[in-house]
C-alpha cells in the first residue's frame, strides 16, 4: 500500500479557467524526473486520489503539478479550491517509467505532449541529467487553445538554456496562433508540417519518440509513426521507437 505524508500548499497559479498549477511542500522520498505521485484530499471520511506527473525538477523541493479542472470529478474541483497553507497528502515516493533510463540511445529525443501532460518533460528538461547523450531535443506543447499554453515562457527559458541543442514548437488546435502550428499532432506529422517546423525530420533509424497525453492522440499519433515512418513501440524485452504513456 502506498504510504502517505501530509503536505502544505505553498504557491497557487490559476492559468485558465480550467487550468491551474499548485506547489507543495512534503516530506517524500527522491523520485526521477518524469515520474508521478498521488495526491488526495480526504471527502467526507472516502480518501480520493488521483497521479499527477511531477512538473518540478527532483532537485527542486518545491514540488509542482499541473492540473486540469474537471466539473464533475470527485478530486479537481476541490484541488483547484486549494489556497495557500491548505493541506493536502501525497505519496511519499513516486511511480512510473516515462523515465529517461528507459530511452534508449539515439540522435534526436522528440518529447510530444498534449495539455497537462507537458509536465513530465518539463521535469526532465529542469533537471537536466542524462541528456548528453542525444544530439538534438524537440519539445512539443499541444493544446486547445493558445492561452492553454501555461508552460510556454518557461519552455522558451529552457530553450535558450540548452543553446540550440533544444528546439520547442507549440500546436494550437481550435485557433490560430502566432508561432505556433494549428491541427492535431497526428496530422503535423502525416503531413509532413510539424518537421518543416522544427527543421528535423523523424528517422526511424536514429530518433525516438516519447508521446505523453490524450489517449487518443497517443493512439492516433503511434499508427502515423507506424505507417508512416515504420516505427514501433518500445519495450524492455523487444526494443522499438516510441514510448508513451496516457494521461486520463
Amino acid at each position: 500500500m502506498a504510504e502517505w505524508v501530509s503536505g502544505k500548499i505553498t504557491h497557487v497559479e490559476h492559468w485558465t479557467d480550467a487550468l491551474f498549477s499548485i506547489q507543495v511542500d512534503a516530506p517524500i522520498d527522491t523520485f526521477t524526473a518524469g515520474q508521478y505521485a498521488k495526491l488526495a484530499l480526504d471527502v467526507h471520511g472516502e480518501r480520493v486520489q488521483r497521479a499527477y506527473s511531477y512538473v518540478n525538477a527532483p532537485s527542486d523541493n518545491k514540488l509542482e503539478f499541473y492540473l486540469v479542472n474537471v466539473p464533475e470529478g470527485k478530486l479537481s474541483p476541490r484541488l483547484r479550491q486549494l489556497r495557500v497553507n491548505d493541506e493536502i497528502m501525497v505519496t511519499k515516493q513516486a511511480a512510473g517509467f516515462f523515465v529517461l533510463e528507459e530511452i534508449p540511445d539515439c540522435d534526436t529525443l522528440w518529447m510530444l505532449a498534449t495539455g497537462t501532460a507537458i509536465g513530465p518533460y518539463l521535469s526532465i528538461l529542469q533537471e537536466g541529467r542524462d541528456l548528453a547523450r542525444f544530439n538534438n531535443l524537440v519539445l512539443v506543447h499541444a493544446a486547445r487553445f493558445a492561452q492553454d499554453l501555461s508552460y510556454l515562457p518557461l519552455m522558451q527559458q529552457l530553450e535558450q538554456r540548452y543553446n540550440g541543442k533544444l528546439r520547442i514548437q507549440t500546436v494550437v488546435s481550435r485557433e490560430e496562433s502566432p508561432g505556433s502550428l494549428t491541427g492535431r499532432v497526428p496530422a503535423l506529422i502525416e503531413h509532413g508540417l510539424l518537421e518543416a517546423a522544427v527543421g528535423l525530420k523523424i528517422d526511424s533509424e536514429r530518433d525516438h519518440i516519447m508521446l505523453c497525453g490524450n489517449p487518443q492522440m497517443v493512439r492516433d499519433t503511434q499508427q502515423t509513426l507506424k505507417d508512416q515512418r515504420q516505427m514501433k513501440k518500445h519495450l524492455r524485452r523487444k526494443p522499438g521507437h516510441i514510448t508513451s504513456e496516457h494521461y486520463w
